[in-house]
């Protein structure tokens, strides 16, 4: 096997405008069919996008053995049902963030992965893929900016629709759920460890019942990470790496462009270097990573452990603060 035969289930639009495109260009995958529950509207992309076998539901889909892999951009409360249904279909699965809506349903998915040693789930945490956040890492381990001692970032965008999944509470909507799961899992990436304590302050909106802005404190044994997130706010973002040596800002740390290049810059007391990172898109990346360690049989780039631990402070942000 040389290349993965992706299937697409849905017809979102991170899969239309993001994942499909980026997955067309990948070395070792390609996508051969795609699935919704409106054919027409599946016929539709697939034509667009030349992907040339179409399925009028997601089970037909799951019965294809053309078909290796199975990428998941449902709303968020259907990533477990599917992403078990498609591992007892035999397909492997990258399922988007966040792959369950809580830590228990994260474990329970995790237990029936388990029964299943020979396919490879993981959650499409993107980001980490992305040339930038591997630097900031071996910085950050090599101890370019001395020891890590806190963390600050910031992701927000502007959206209230009422219509719109990421507004509706019982899909698994809000803010926390769709961007502050990035700033708690770049916590931890950094950290390469769990907090032990967790400050939330979290804003809930009153017509929609989602968190529209969330702030929080994470405290692990060797600092601090803060952060906020919310949908109802200038869209911006940021990431700020402090030690005691150095300091490291990424200018776009969560949707880096494909067609732009990003920059990092390393502050330290012989001055400022920027780094220039050219155009690359972060989910090509991450569809030829997890193609590869199923052409290998090697482990999942981010085991589900890890999923499961994200969640676990996302519940403690929003217990802490009392929601």
């Amino acid at each position: 096997m040389t290349k993965i035969r992706w299937g697409i289930l849905s017809t979102a639009k991170i899969a239309r405008e993001k994942v499909i495109p980026a997955l067309q260009r990948s070395r070792y995958g390609e996508v051969v069919a795609i699935a919704s529950r409106n054919k027409a509207q599946a016929q539709e992309c697939a034509d667009r996008l030349q992907i040339p076998t179409v399925y009028g539901s997601y089970e037909e889909l799951l019965n294809d053995a053309n078909v290796d892999a199975i990428y998941i951009p449902l709303p968020n409360h259907l990533h477990v049902e599917w992403t078990v249904k498609a591992m007892q279909a035999g397909k492997h699965v990258l399922c988007e963030k966040p792959i369950a809506l809580t830590a228990a349903e994260a474990m329970q998915l995790l237990k029936i992965a388990q029964q299943y040693p020979a396919i490879k789930v993981m959650e499409a945490f993107m980001y980490r893929f992305h040339p930038q956040w591997v630097l900031a890492k071996e910085l950050v381990d090599e101890a370019r900016i001395g020891q890590l001692k806190t963390v600050h970032s910031f992701f927000s965008y502007y959206n209230d629709d009422p219509n719109n999944i990421r507004n509706q509470k019982d899909l698994g909507g809000g803010g926390m759920m769709d961007i502050g799961c990035y700033c708690v899992s770049l916590a931890r990436f950094l950290f390469n460890s769990e907090p032990l304590r967790v400050i939330g302050h979290v804003t809930i909106d009153p017509v929609l019942l989602t968190d529209t802005m969330a702030s929080g404190i994470l405290e692990f044994v060797n600092g601090t990470a803060t952060f906020t997130c919310s949908t109802q706010l200038m869209p911006y973002q940021r990431v700020q790496i402090l030690g005691t040596e150095g300091r490291v800002e990424i200018e776009i740390p969560f949707n880096a462009p494909p067609h732009l290049a990003t920059r990092l810059w390393l502050h330290t007391k012989e001055g400022a270097e920027e780094m220039e990172f050219e155009p690359i898109d972060q989910y090509t990346l991450q569809g030829d990573l997890f193609a590869q360690a199923i052409i290998n049989n090697t482990p999942a780039p981010t085991p589900l452990q890890d999923a499961i631990n994200n969640m676990k402070v996302i519940e403690a942000v929003f217990a802490n603060a009392g929601r």
